[in-house]
């Protein structure tokens, strides 16, 4: 991981490569070293099915390859909220998996949940009048004593894997933490839509000199909120808040607009975002 100097303890992944697209080109297999270690480590038996082998067999990473991708959008959807692809829905194999990964310890999952996550990522920064160019992916960020309950980010660590997959396909990608929890929230488990967009109101802040990092990153490039699920929206939508809030509504070069009174520059643009799942429901109902 590289330190960029000048922006305090603001630190991001690899640097910008040379590639300047997002294609399909080499299909990578950066699952990261933790996969491999983990797999030596745990028993080698697959979380989604119990097959022994591997911590998910080649059939239960089939329903994580990214094919089925696709615009998502929950009934009703928060104010506010982007557009989001999603890689899978949240049921099954997937759901065991996901549980597995967060809650249980299971690292080596991040590879095949971040290769997910990647084509999500893919799929929501592609334009159809220019394809895909770079991509800034921003995790959604947790609340401190989550990641000190799991022993790290899991949201951070699958973003890492899918900027390294989309890097090795030739896309021009990095991660930047630029989001950070202003103020304790309740746990969302349980909460209906209303509750969760009241407990997360204000509760996202873009963390001192995220901004100007992300003003300086190449041209045609576009800032992708990630998560590892969607379910009401409220999450992503008060991130995304959090972005608008601070100028940082995308990062398009060659899209920016004078703000009125000749008051300096505002970068324009949508923000987008991606998914590794989101509710079996919303996924099925936005399945055109």
């Amino acid at each position: 991981m590289g330190r960029v100097t000048g922006f305090g303890s603001l630190s991001t992944d690899l640097p910008w490569s040379g590639v300047g697209g997002c294609g399909r080109g080499i299909v990578g297999g950066v699952d990261g070293w933790w996969s491999a270690v983990a797999e030596l480590v745990l028993p080698a038996e697959c979380f989604g099915c119990g097959s022994a082998g591997a911590l998910a067999c080649g059939r239960c990473r089939e329903v994580l390859d990214g094919t089925e991708v696709r615009r998502v959008r929950p009934e009703p959807a928060a104010p506010g909220l982007p557009g989001v692809s999603a890689a899978v829905a949240y049921e099954g194999v997937v759901r065991t998996l996901l549980l597995a990964y967060k809650e249980r310890g299971a690292l080596g999952l991040a590879g095949p949940l971040g290769g997910a996550l990647a084509a999500a990522v893919r799929h929501g920064a592609t334009r159809a009048d220019r394809g895909a160019g770079p991509v800034v992916l921003v995790p959604v960020p947790s609340a401190a004593r989550a990641v000190r309950a799991r022993g790290h980010d899991h949201v951070l660590r699958l973003a890492r894997v899918a900027a390294g997959r989309l890097r090795a396909e030739g896309c021009a990608a990095r991660v930047v933490p630029a989001l950070a929890l202003a103020r304790e929230v309740r746990d969302q488990a349980g909460l209906g839509a209303r509750e969760r967009r009241a407990n997360l109101a204000g509760a996202v802040r873009v963390r001192a000199g995220a901004v100007r990092l992300l003003r300086e990153v190449p041209g045609r490039t576009t800032v992708v909120l990630v998560d590892d699920l969607m379910t009401t929206g409220s999450t992503i939508a008060e991130a995304a808040r959090a972005l608008r809030a601070a100028d940082v509504e995308g990062v398009q070069r060659g899209d920016r607009s004078i703000r009125p009174g000749g008051a300096g520059e505002r970068i324009t643009g949508a923000v987008r975002a991606a998914v590794v799942a989101v509710s079996p429901r919303a996924f099925e109902i936005n399945r055109k």
